[in-house]
């Protein structure tokens, strides 16, 4: 069956899969709607059709990574260090969305499906943190929940780029269980 007349199914889900996949394995850089199209076997119009450009490709990449994180950190619970460890665990198993998710510069940032993504995440990480000042100053609320983020990104950016491969400062080679010794040596209080 030609292309003109073949029906994919959920083109929208496959190209999104197919750009994670392929961000994860070879970068952002990477991708292009026509590469995609061809890896989908279909006309190099119909990504256009679902995104527009690139950015729009790589905004509803970046959208369903805010949802599958915030869905990652409500499951943890309410407990800081399983929130932060399910970020850090995000991160390894979607390595193609979060490598988009916080890139401004690749993603239309007026897109409100996107701001709406982000904030559900935000709350979600929030929330984990919300136990550790209960009855600080907002500002030293935002101040933790800043260090907080900052500590579980960071670690889990170290790990996937391999800075922490063979370092004297990773004394496991289970991301989870370090970051939990990371975490239990910290105070963010």
């Amino acid at each position: 069956m030609g292309k003109s007349t073949y029906h994919h199914g959920d083109l929208r889900a496959t190209i999104l899969a197919a750009a994670a996949e392929q961000i994860a394995t070879e970068g952002v850089d990477a991708i292009s709607l026509r590469g995609l199209a061809r890896r989908a076997e279909v006309s190099h119009a119909a990504p256009a059709h679902h995104f527009g450009d690139r950015a729009g490709l790589l905004t509803a990449l970046a959208t369903e990574g805010f949802d599958l994180l915030a869905a990652e950190l409500t499951g943890a619970g309410p407990d800081f260090r399983e929130v932060a460890v399910a970020y850090v665990r995000f991160a390894l198993r979607h390595p193609g969305h979060f490598d988009v998710m916080y890139r401004s510069d690749l993603l239309h940032g007026d897109d409100p499906q996107l701001a709406a993504a982000r904030t559900r995440s935000g709350a979600a990480l929030r929330a984990g943190v919300a136990d550790l000042t209960p009855a600080r100053p907002q500002q030293r609320r935002q101040a933790a929940q800043l260090a907080a983020w900052s500590l579980v990104h960071g670690f889990a950016s170290l790990w996937r780029e391999g800075a922490l491969r063979n370092s004297t400062l990773a004394t496991t080679d289970d991301p989870e269980a370090l970051a939990r010794e990371m975490l239990a040596a910290v105070q963010l209080d």
